[in-house]
């Protein structure tokens, strides 16, 4: 499986991408096989200050429902538009089209804490 080494990435499966203190957040390769034929991304947390851990939305898939997790505390600023007609991005492009949403974070040293991909690798086996 792919775990790009310029991400960070939490235990609930989100990968972070910093740039700034605007973080792109989604899912893992882990994540979106596990979860199988994503067919509906529900996210209405535009606009929100959430802390870390806090659900910002869910992943429905053929077989299961999955919450979202945030990695980091911050407000979300954008949701992939692609998402909405085009699910299944997330299966194809997790770490390109099949980005989640676009976050200020509040306090970019958090991003610091999460795991890099060799640890990520290690929590997935």
């Amino acid at each position: 499986m792919n775990y790009p080494a310029h991400l960070k990435y939490t235990k609930d499966h989100e990968w972070i991408l910093l740039e700034g203190n605007v973080a792109t957040v989604g899912i893992t390769d882990f994540a979106q096989r596990e979860l199988g034929d994503i067919v509906f991304i529900d996210i209405n947390t535009k606009g929100k200050s959430l802390a870390a851990e806090e659900v910002f939305g869910t992943v429905e898939a053929v077989k299961t429902v999955s919450d979202l997790f945030l990695p980091v505390k911050g407000t979300i600023t954008e949701i992939n538009p692609l998402l909405e007609s085009n699910p299944e991005l997330v299966n194809t492009n997790a770490y390109g089209d099949g980005w989640m949403i676009k976050m200020t974070v509040d306090n970019i040293a958090d991003v610091d804490q999460l795991m890099n991909a060799e640890a990520y690798t290690a929590l997935v086996g």
